[in-house]
């Protein structure tokens, strides 16, 4: 069988991490098998659709790198790939029912409507509309509702994820198929598009699965082979306790790329959110989860969202990409993320900086924070030495002559290189008799006021002799 995979999101906003992750699957699996993955667009929910919307998730699978083989952009042979351009198709489809005597039209008031479900709740008695059918209901026109025409029977079927699944009649209802605007609604038009589209794997989230005898009533009664269906479980809050949502601190994907996390590793993290091939390993990838992508190692149960772990994954990211490629690919990625003033400096020297303070790096934007140093003369403030564990340790007198010590020492230094900083300040550490964590601390704060520096040798060497031995002079000043 030739697999056709699909993602078919609603416009409506942000696309967050769950939309993501089911995109993310149904592209797995289907270049696992040389198949073909849709996209396709449902936006039949005008009261909810935003504009710009549809190009943001575009954009957004494009960064992942998850290409479509149909669909916006690319077309394809069953176009269109936007629901609402769509409607006579679905009209085509509604007419099958209707003539095969399971669709009608349905005029009843909405305020009816409410009395029914009313009635229901004041008798503690399920609301199914098909006990209030409409007894003679007229022929149906574009305005008026049309409702599907309910078989109650027991169903059961095998969902991939969730296995061998069954329900009974009591869950089956006249649902609404096209809807009093002219639009389908979700539950008929993805039916439509599945069919026409020839969708072999459903790939949505578990919340569908309650839905599913209804969809089965349709293939049914539309005389359509049923898809394989796949069940995504939630991804649940970082507590564990309910769906992740916005309130949980979880971004959009969009927020998480200006923010600097590569496309690496928000697939990687995601594709394992749920999943894992039975190993130990964490990073893959795109290649590798491919390989190793199967349905039957989706999890059953949710899997809770943990922001630190991405970030985790972000600097496995960053530090591979360095290694396997170089500092100049890293830096090509780099490009949004300095501080504002690096904007005076050649990329030689930002190069320089990022080759020794890339391991240190979360995410690219950490740049901004921990760069500063290297390209504005910080501001001296001397409450950082009081206040580091170790220098703190030091009276003043100490501090003064530790710096004059080291200026003396650096300031006859032939060659300005990592190898021979590093001989110097080895040097200085038997002639004080001081601990590294004492005099490192003291020259590092001296030189760069931040609370964390690359190795001293290196920063020293990035800086310059000039910067570095002025910058030391300034505080011994201060003292």
């Amino acid at each position: 069988m030739s697999i056709v995979t699909r993602f078919a999101p609603s416009p409506t906003g942000y696309i967050h991490i769950g939309n993501v992750r089911s995109a993310i699957y149904p592209y797995l699996i289907a270049r696992q098998k040389n198949g073909k993955f849709i996209l396709r667009i449902e936006d039949t929910d005008r009261a909810r659709y935003v504009d710009g919307a549809t190009e943001l998730i575009e954009d957004t699978l494009k960064w992942l790198g998850l290409e479509w083989d149909e669909g916006p952009i690319v077309g394809g042979p069953n176009a269109p790939y936007f629901q609402s351009e769509r409607k006579e198709i679905y009209l085509e489809w509604a007419k099958k029912l209707i003539d095969s005597g399971r669709a009608y039209a349905d005029p009843t008031p909405p305020e009816t409507i409410e009395a029914y479900r009313n009635e229901c709740t004041k008798n503690k008695t399920p609301f199914l509309y098909r006990n209030f059918r409409p007894e003679n209901p007229p022929k149906w026109e574009l305005g008026m509702p049309l409702r599907f025409k309910a078989d109650p029977k027991d169903y059961k079927w095998h969902d991939e994820v969730m296995g061998d699944m069954h329900a009974g009649p009591e869950v089956q209802d006249d649902i609404i198929l096209i809807k009093k605007d002219g639009y389908p609604t979700y539950n008929f038009a993805h039916i439509v598009d599945d069919a026409e589209m020839g969708v072999t794997h459903v790939m949505r989230g578990v919340e569908y699965l309650s839905s599913t005898p209804n969809y089965l009533a349709l293939y049914d009664a539309l005389n359509l082979p049923w898809p394989k269906f796949v069940s995504l479980p939630h991804i649940l809050a970082p507590q564990g306790n309910k769906k992740l949502g916005k309130r949980d601190g979880a971004k959009s994907v969009t927020e998480y790329r200006d923010d600097g996390i590569l496309p690496e590793a928000m697939l990687n993290y995601l594709a394992c959110l749920g999943w894992n091939d039975g190993t130990e390993q964490e990073i893959y990838t795109k290649d590798e989860l491919i390989d190793s992508f199967s349905l039957d190692r989706i999890q059953t149960s949710g899997a809770r969202y943990d922001e630190v772990k991405l970030l985790w994954m972000n600097g496995q990211w960053l530090r591979r990409i360095f290694d396997e490629q170089g500092v100049g690919a890293l830096y090509d990625r780099t490009r949004d993320f300095w501080p504002e003033v690096a904007a005076n400096f050649d990329e030689d020297y930002k190069k320089k900086v990022l080759s020794i303070i890339y391991d240190r790096l979360k995410t690219f934007s950490d740049l901004r924070s921990m760069t500063d140093y290297f390209f504005k003369e910080p501001e001296i403030d001397l409450d950082l030495l009081t206040k580091n564990k170790f220098v703190k340790k030091l009276s003043e007198a100490e501090i003064e002559s530790l710096l004059k010590e080291s200026i003396a020492a650096l300031s006859s230094l032939s060659e300005w290189d990592a190898d021979h900083l590093q001989s110097v300040l080895n040097d200085l550490l038997e002639k004080t008799g001081k601990k590294p964590a004492e005099l490192f601390s003291l020259i590092r704060i001296a030189i760069s006021f931040a609370p964390f520096s690359p190795a001293l040798n290196l920063t020293m060497e990035v800086l310059g002799r000039d910067k570095t031995l002025s910058r030391l002079n300034a505080v011994a000043r201060a003292i």
